[in-house]
């Protein structure tokens, strides 16, 4: 598959902001600013089919259009980069090589829902990539990306970022919205619901790192183009994580249309020292364990929950075992 979040990436370094805009970055910045309202951003990420990559898969473009509008409050985007969950780095590339594919995020998801704020918050191991963050940020306001009148379209828009204390229920949107409140990162109850009352009760959207940094992609090439990758209710390119005992371990890209197998032997290379697969960890440290030969029972799993309309969010991470 063709490299789409990782195609600016550098192999050993961050890529400047100079670099992202000669590449095309922030086009779709002046796309959504200069020719699109913040409900047709909205539609579009609706109709791509955006789902949230934190993990809950909820579509993206509906959260947007949940956050109270008719209010004069102020409204945030909180971008979740706590990223605390063993053998997920993901989002760690994503900030570290190409940040400002995220920052450029923000600002468009601040504008689709009339936010002027949006905060990264990131996990407090991640030291060297608030350094890279507020370094790129900064060149970002230099070059009229960020601050008032962006683009001279009249909209303001500040991203600031927010390094954690390393809990891991901050990984939780109440609980980060919490924490960035400066209290102790606990999940609230809801209702209400952070749409409604989040960040100092104010609405608010929360979105994960690689949910914000798909947002430019669809803006440029439209949601037909990014529901056409991968199957369908779970359209656009996706990261994996394979750690263990693999042969090249590491972050890939792929759809949704990927197997289990296919990550192991393809891209990871198989398992180490050609020893036998005894056993996956396929999602966070509170699933079980899955065995070998459990891929036909995870296959029908996922077509009932398609035939039932659900959400088969995940299904495709532990199939192809047989």
């Amino acid at each position: 598959m063709e490299q789409i979040l990782f195609k600016h990436n550098r192999p050993d370094r961050v890529i400047t902001c100079d670099e992202y805009r000669a590449e095309g970055g922030f086009t779709p910045l002046r796309t959504a600013l200069a020719g699109m309202s913040p409900e047709e951003v909205q539609q579009a990420t609706i109709d791509s089919g955006l789902r949230g990559r934190g993990g809950a898969g909820f579509p993206t473009g509906l959260k947007w259009q949940f956050v109270l509008k008719d209010t004069p409050r102020p409204k945030y985007i909180c971008c979740n980069a706590d990223e605390s969950e063993p053998g997920t780095f993901k989002d760690h590339v994503l900030m570290e090589r190409n940040p400002h594919l995220l920052i450029e995020g923000c600002v468009i998801a601040c504008y689709a829902i009339g936010a002027k704020v949006a905060y990264i918050y990131i996990r407090g191991e991640f030291y060297h990539v608030q350094q890279i963050l507020e370094a790129e940020i900064a060149k970002a306001y230099e070059a009229g990306f960020l601050g008032k009148n962006i683009l001279g379209s009249g909209f303001d828009c500040d991203v600031f970022v927010h390094r954690g204390a390393g809990a891991y229920e901050a990984g939780e949107e109440t609980a980060l919205i919490e924490s960035l409140e400066g209290k102790r990162a606990q999940p609230r109850i809801k209702p209400p619901f952070p749409a409604v009352a989040g960040l100092y009760q104010c609405p608010t959207a929360v979105n994960n790192v690689e949910t914000l940094c798909n947002v430019p992609l669809i803006v440029l090439n439209g949601p037909e183009w990014f529901t056409a990758i991968g199957p369908e209710k779970n359209g656009g390119p996706k990261l994996f994580c394979v750690s263990g005992h693999v042969k090249q371990p590491g972050v890939f890209e792929a759809s949704m249309h990927t197997t289990l197998r296919e990550l192991i032997y393809d891209h990871a290379g198989g398992m180490l020292d050609d020893r036998p697969l005894k056993a996956v960890i396929p999602g966070g440290s509170s699933v079980p364990l899955l065995l070998p030969d459990r891929g036909s029972r995870c296959q029908r799993n996922h077509d009932n929950a398609q035939r039932r309309g659900g959400d088969p969010w995940g299904g495709y991470w532990l199939v192809g075992l047989d």
